[in-house]
C-alpha cells in the first residue's frame, strides 16, 4: 500500500491500557495511518459512529462498556463500514467464537507483537 492509500485510513484504537494504546498509536502514525485513540467502550463507540473510520482496533474487556457491547451496537447499523479487530487478553474459545460470529475481520490475543498487528491491519484494510 503506498502511502497516498494509507494518509486515506482513519483507525481508531479502544484499549483501556495506555501502554497498548500508546504504542499502537506511535507505530500506525509512523506508517501515515491517522489515528484517534479512545479510551472505554463508550467514548470508542461514540467516535466510531461521528467518525466512521475504516479500521478500529477493539480491546474486549474495558471500563464503561465492553468491547463486545460497542460490536453489537455497530453491527446494529446496517451501513456501517468499518472493519474491526478485536484485541483481548482473554484465552477462552467461547469469547473467540462469539466476535467472529458478530464479524470481526481480526481476532489477536495479548500480548502480541506489533508486527502481528500490523500485518492483520493491512490485510483486513486490502480486502475492502
Amino acid at each position: 500500500m503506498n502511502s497516498t492509500e494509507q494518509d486515506k485510513k482513519r483507525i481508531l484504537i479502544v484499549d483501556d491500557d495506555p501502554e497498548i494504546s500508546e504504542s499502537t498509536r506511535l507505530a500506525l502514525e509512523a506508517l501515515g495511518y491517522e489515528v484517534e485513540v479512545a479510551r472505554d467502550g463508550s467514548t470508542g463507540l461514540a467516535l466510531a459512529e461521528r467518525r466512521r473510520p475504516d479500521l478500529m482496533i477493539l480491546d474486549m474487556m474495558m471500563p464503561k462498556r465492553s468491547g463486545f457491547l460497542v460490536l453489537e451496537t455497530l453491527r446494529q447499523i446496517d451501513d456501517f463500514p468499518t472493519r474491526i479487530i478485536m484485541i483481548t487478553a482473554n484465552e477462552g474459545n467461547r469469547h473467540k467464537e462469539y466476535a467472529e460470529k458478530l464479524g470481526v475481520d481480526a481476532y489477536i490475543r495479548k500480548p502480541f507483537p506489533m508486527d502481528e498487528l500490523i500485518d492483520a491491519i493491512e490485510r483486513v484494510l486490502s480486502e475492502r
